[in-house]
């Protein structure tokens, strides 16, 4: 669904009259900011398939410390690789980081740590590599992203739009109290339950969700 097709979808199950823009009207631009809302919410409780994103830091000499650019601030690491050495790469605390890089004299190689480091000046995050690297690699790093806002009107959410719009349906009987209809409860409920089948039904595809190992 688009974006202004949810906000639609919610404005009839409010039995209210449809829109042509998000904004047309105060009521509109109000469920627009509820569907933006729920489609965060929704990215926040799985890491959706749909929101795979690969980002490669390529490494130059010496130079330790990269943005993942377009990485932003909120994503779930899925798996981070050295492909150019075929080694699987090795999540680390900062302050163990911190002490690789300041303790004695730094190690120069083949990368097979990182640790997350602060934001560059266009929000996205900095990783750090130990040891700092010798050379030229590639680092794939597979993450989940979330969409960025909604705000175009013709722009396709990627989570389910059905979830987001029961999702942004529930918060719209909140604000407004009750009418005869559901209740804000009964609505969010139904949300809840349309959400766990959404997530069992994806997890079937990805055995990594379906058991837990201990390391």
């Amino acid at each position: 669904m688009t974006y202004l097709e949810l906000i639609n979808n919610v404005l009839v199950r409010l039995r209210e009259t449809q829109v042509s823009s998000s904004n047309e009207t105060t009521y509109s631009s109000l469920i627009g900011l509820f569907v933006n809302d729920a489609k965060r919410q929704i990215e926040d409780a799985y890491p959706w398939n749909v929101l795979g994103q690969t980002i490669n830091v390529a490494t130059s000499a010496s130079v330790y410390s990269y943005s993942i650019v377009g990485s932003g601030q909120k994503f779930q690491v899925q798996d981070v690789l050295n492909v150019t050495s075929n080694v699987e790469m090795r999540n680390i605390s900062f302050s163990e980081m911190n002490r690789y890089q300041n303790f004695a004299t730094p190690g120069v190689g083949i990368p097979t740590f990182y640790a997350f480091n602060g934001v560059d000046n266009n929000g996205d995050t900095k990783v750090t590599l130990y040891p700092r690297p010798d050379g030229v690699y590639s680092i794939p790093f597979s993450l989940t992203i979330g969409q960025p806002t909604l705000v175009s009107e013709s722009t396709r959410v990627m989570v389910p739009g059905t979830l987001v719009a029961q999702n942004a349906y529930a918060r719209a009987l909140v604000e407004r109290g009750e009418d005869g209809g559901l209740n804000s409860s009964e609505a969010y409920q139904l949300y809840v339950s349309m959400l766990a089948n959404h997530i069992a039904l994806e997890a079937t595809r990805y055995p990594e969700y379906q058991e837990f190992l201990a390391v």
